[in-house]
């Protein structure tokens, strides 16, 4: 891979012990354990604290996805196979307990209010938070402090968004992922059209101080398409700027998810 590319690692644990409190009062007060979730194209994931991250391919046992291009399709399909993940695992997920969700940038009113009916059934949260998926890939690889330009190629859907100190200010996002390669869309097609969002956010005048900033700094890339020397090369190439892949890119999303959750636990004005 080019010198251009670097991996960048999720921010430490030092100070957070997953899965216990640190509450005095007396055990049947403690509040249930905080859930992450993220609903992808290509898998269902669940962090459950102590529980671990459960996680099953999209449509695994089912003719159709649950969820395309971002959005739920089928709910009540969706509900049973998180249901059936959840079964399947030996600690059960305790009722009341706060639910934090990626959600796709630019997500619709009705494509949220999908996914809060499935997370809602599933889970009967007493508190139910949404995150953007570029934001929540941003503080999963450790990066969302500054301005920076971000990139989550997904495996049907492809997000790019400018934050600052880890606000989206602007996003744009493209019906495309890495699972369209075998469909007539190569890699170089995938980089480039991520390349043209970037293009896109940068004629607006009032974000190009930003983009400059954050391209000299390096685009951040979360997602599958992290994981591929060939379009990340493509995208240095094409950019003219160094490009950072997070750790663990498949997971940073939720990995976010998961520690917005434990702060909103902790500090729930912050929400």
């Amino acid at each position: 891979m080019t010198g251009n590319v670097t991996s960048i690692h999720p921010w430490p644990r030092t100070g957070m012990v997953v899965g216990h409190s640190h509450t005095t009062r007396p055990a049947a007060a403690v509040d249930p354990e905080p859930v992450a979730v993220d609903l992808g194209s290509a898998h269902l994931r669940i962090w459950l604290g102590a529980g671990g991250v459960l996680s099953v391919p999209v449509g695994q046992s089912l003719r159709t996805s649950v969820v395309r291009r971002g959005r739920i399709v089928d709910g009540s399909a969706c509900a049973a196979e998180l249901r059936r993940l959840l079964r399947e695992h030996r600690t059960p997920v305790p009722v009341g307990a706060l639910v934090v969700a990626c959600r796709p940038v630019l997500a619709t009113a009705a494509d949220q209010e999908a996914a809060r009916r499935v997370l809602t059934a599933v889970f009967a949260p007493s508190r139910l938070l949404f995150v953007d998926s570029v934001r929540a890939g941003a503080i999963g690889a450790g990066a969302a402090a500054g301005t920076l330009l971000l990139a989550d190629v997904g495996a049907q859907l492809t997000e790019v968004a400018v934050l600052e100190e880890g606000r989206v200010v602007a996003a744009r996002r493209a019906d495309v992922g890495t699972r369209d390669l075998n469909h007539a869309v190569t890699t170089a097609m995938l980089a480039d059209t991520t390349a043209g969002l970037i293009r896109e956010l940068r004629q607006e005048p009032a974000l190009r101080p930003m983009i400059s900033a954050s391209l000299a700094r390096g685009l951040i890339v979360v997602g599958d398409g992290a994981t591929r020397p060939d379009l990340t090369a493509r995208l240095v190439a094409t950019l003219g700027a160094s490009v950072h892949r997070a750790a663990s890119p498949r997971t940073a999303a939720l990995a976010g998810a998961r520690l917005a959750a434990v702060a909103a636990t902790r500090h729930p004005a912050a929400d």
